[in-house]
């Protein structure tokens, strides 16, 4: 099956990203996000997993001790098992086996370990990428992959499901962010690291024409007192590795009381309800 991101394009952009030093402000957002969430934890943490370079300072101090690892261009996670934590920020963002992904990371934890991760959602860049698109279809006849998709919060909290992590949750933040031009929304993002890393994407440059009819579009549609709109959504998951003591749901028909007791109605059979 052919991949849809190219690994290693995707590390010339988190390289290119690194030298570039900007404001990565998903990623100061990203990290706070996750810092409210362990914060609503009430325990402590022994041995963290950072899915990354380095564990930001605003999150270090929610493990004892903590291990880097990353996932290597055959998307295999080259960590040990036993934590008690694994955090991820944006760095499953360019995984073609996002199920598999998470099912390694499952494995790296303890019975009761906690994963919390972030990832771009569905929304993100919404207005770039239909510009672009209608750029290239009156230019080009065609579109070609500008925009790296993203995923629903609901597919990647079925995901969480997938692979076997306990008590799924995903809930996402979003943020628009309003710029002067264009080049400007392109700059933060090569300083993100959040470049076209599609293994599909078109390798020639962008034609003039093409560039000028999505700028004409985006402005039209999505610019106001001469600043364009840009979405960001940041989806959370949570999710847990499987252990005995943790809450399970009832089984059908398995409940002890009446929904008509406690709503403190009268409840009328099936068969007796008058006809409408």
């Amino acid at each position: 099956m052919t991949p849809l991101f190219d690994f290693a394009a995707a590390i010339r952009a988190q390289e290119r990203a690194r030298r570039m030093g900007g404001d990565a402000f998903l990623f100061t957002a990203g990290a706070e996000g996750l810092a409210d969430r362990l914060s609503a934890v009430t325990r402590r943490f022994g041995h963290g997993l950072w899915i990354g370079d380095a564990v930001p300072e605003s999150l270090q101090g929610f493990a004892a001790r903590w291990t880097t690892a990353r996932f290597d261009a055959l998307e295999r996670l080259e960590a040990p098992g036993g934590h008690d934590l694994a955090l991820s920020l944006y760095s499953l963002q360019a995984v073609n086996d996002l199920p598999g992904a998470l099912a390694q990371i499952r494995r790296t934890l303890m019975p009761d370990g906690l994963f919390l991760g972030a990832l771009l959602g569905g929304g993100t860049l919404r207005e770039l990428r239909a510009a672009f698109a209608e750029g290239e279809s009156l230019t080009r006849g065609g579109v070609s992959p500008r925009v790296s998709p993203f995923a629903d919060v609901r597919e990647l909290g079925a995901l969480l499901s997938r692979a076997g992590f306990a008590l799924p949750v995903a809930d996402v933040e979003r943020l628009t962010v309003r710029y002067g031009d264009f080049f400007a929304l392109a700059r933060d993002l090569r300083a993100h690291g959040f470049t076209n890393v599609l293994a599909a994407r078109s390798r020639k440059p962008l034609r003039r024409d093409t560039l000028a009819a999505a700028l004409a579009q985006y402005a039209d549609a999505h610019g106001a007192d001469g600043r364009l709109a840009a979405s960001f959504e940041t989806v959370f998951l949570t999710g847990w590795s499987p252990h005995e003591s943790q809450r399970k749901p009832l089984k059908p028909g398995s409940a002890k009381a009446r929904l008509a007791e406690a709503l403190g109605t009268e409840e009328i059979p099936a068969g007796e309800k008058p006809l409408s």
